[in-house]
């Protein structure tokens, strides 16, 4: 005769019996206990996760370090730069690296290595700047259109698109041209002016996928205001798409200073930008690269450090690919 199965209490099935709730109920406790993670043994949120995969992405942590390093110069250059970056010698005009001057000089006698370590303060501080007026202006504007909705969204909706077919560096050359400060705020101004509506219609979409869930509905019912429904239980779910999206951004704005630069619209002297150097350097680039190649250089990793950042950021924020 075959082998008869052990006998199971009448309704129970593999892991839900006595047994079975017993090992769920560890296991559930278990995954209640302290951890390195979280030492207070409590479940994580989308905060949490997100930051302990940031710690655990290379990628992450290698343009957080570069990043980190551009603050910290641009916040006090004079840590690792002692010259002056406007102190020039034409009689070292173009010559290469020396004892104390390893990246040589510009065509008009003034320390490369000196220039490019300056530079990073302006194109950080535009681009930080001009980051964080774009987040503002354009959460507020597209989180409201997107919680609102009817004719606010509708012209909202349709001012973008006006703004959307501007192009960039056109609006640039038209609008800064007729500038004449030679502070960093008309090209801030400028980002801003033609940045928010990404930012807008990001936030206006996070709003309205978080309005349409059962918690928000929920509070609604329980008559809780429009303007608490919007900051405490709204923007706190809709933000993390725009806190990737200014991440990214951020790099794609210190890019466009220096072309503005580059092309005589954007700072000008006595400013120290990357952007201004390498339009200084572009017509000496076969007797003197090296006047190029640096502030070039420095352009580059500074840009791909944020995007790699946002790209870390957006994987970490995404439960799509968790």
């Amino acid at each position: 005769m075959p082998e008869q199965p052990p006998y199971e209490p009448e309704g129970a099935v593999a892991g839900t019996g006595t047994g079975g709730a017993m090992d769920l109920a560890a296991s559930e406790a278990r995954s209640l206990e302290p951890t390195a993670d979280d030492p207070r043994g409590k479940p994580r949120g989308l905060w949490s996760d997100a930051w302990r995969d940031l710690r655990r992405n290379p990628v992450f942590l290698a343009s957080g370090l570069v990043i980190l390093f551009l603050v910290v110069i641009s916040l006090r250059p004079s840590l690792i730069a002692s010259g002056n970056p406007l102190a020039c010698d034409l009689a070292k005009a173009q010559q290469g690296s020396q004892p104390g001057h390893p990246f040589g000089y510009d065509g008009q006698g003034c320390d490369v290595y000196t220039r490019t370590v300056y530079g990073a303060r302006t194109s950080v501080t535009v681009g930080v700047l001009a980051t964080l007026g774009v987040a503002v202006l354009g959460s507020v504007l597209g989180g409201l259109a997107g919680f609102v909705g009817g004719v606010w969204d509708a012209v909202l909706s349709r001012v973008t698109d006006v703004f959307f077919a501007i192009p960039v560096v056109l609006g640039g050359l038209v609008l800064l041209s007729v500038v004449t400060s030679d502070t960093v705020w008309p090209v801030i101004g400028f980002m801003v002016l033609l940045g928010w509506p990404q930012v807008s219609r990001i936030a206006r979409g996070s709003a309205i996928t978080a309005k349409q869930n059962d918690y928000v509905q929920a509070a609604r019912a329980l008559g809780a205001s429009s303007s608490r429904l919007l900051l405490r239980h709204i923007a706190p779910n809709a933000v993390a798409p725009v806190i990737v999206v200014s991440t990214i951004a951020l790099g794609t704005y210190i890019s466009l200073e220096a072309t503005l630069s580059y092309l005589g619209v954007g700072l000008k002297p006595p400013t120290v930008s990357w952007g201004i150097d390498i339009s200084a350097a572009s017509p000496y680039i076969r007797d003197a690269p090296h006047m190029l190649l640096w502030p070039a250089g420095a352009l580059a990793i500074t840009v791909l450090a944020f995007i790699m950042l946002g790209d870390a950021v957006r994987d970490a924020l995404d439960p799509k690919l968790r």
